[in-house]
């Protein structure tokens, strides 16, 4: 029998694997009866903030509402309790930083396959990072 998570985080990008990593986890969230969370960064840069640099933000967010938005549709649908959340900062340092204010017991999230003869390039990667700083169980979906 699989553990009953109470809280399932899903950091997304709006990719096409962040949609299938979504749809692998869609029936364990169901069957937890989980509250799920989709969080997605936007990466800042590390300049003076100026209107031009606020304008783009503002776009970024915009289509951030949207995207949340619709991909929280089918665990609405499903009974589901769904956070909405976009934070600004640096990807791994915001999305571990949620992950421990939110109390996630689980989080979700899209990876690639290993490259064996290319370890490094594995280990550098968003995902593999997360699994490591987590404080709870992490589902790679591959």
């Amino acid at each position: 029998m699989l553990p009953r998570f109470q809280h399932i985080l899903v950091p997304v990008e709006f990719t096409e694997k962040n949609l299938t990593a979504l749809d692998l986890f869609f029936d364990l969230a169901v069957a937890s009866r989980a509250r799920v969370t989709l969080l997605h960064v936007i990466e800042t840069i590390d300049v003076e903030l100026d209107s031009e640099l606020e304008q783009f933000y503002a776009k970024l967010q915009a289509r951030a509402d949207s995207e949340l938005e619709r991909l929280s549709q089918r665990f609405v649908a499903a009974g589901l309790a769904v956070d909405r959340k976009t934070r600004y900062g640096k990807r791994l340092l915001e999305i571990v930083n949620d992950i421990v204010e939110r109390k996630a017991d689980l989080v979700v999230m899209s990876s690639h396959k290993p490259d064996l003869a290319k370890p490094l390039q594995t280990w550098a990667t968003l995902s593999y990072q997360v699994s490591v700083m987590c404080p709870c169980p992490v589902l790679l979906v591959k």
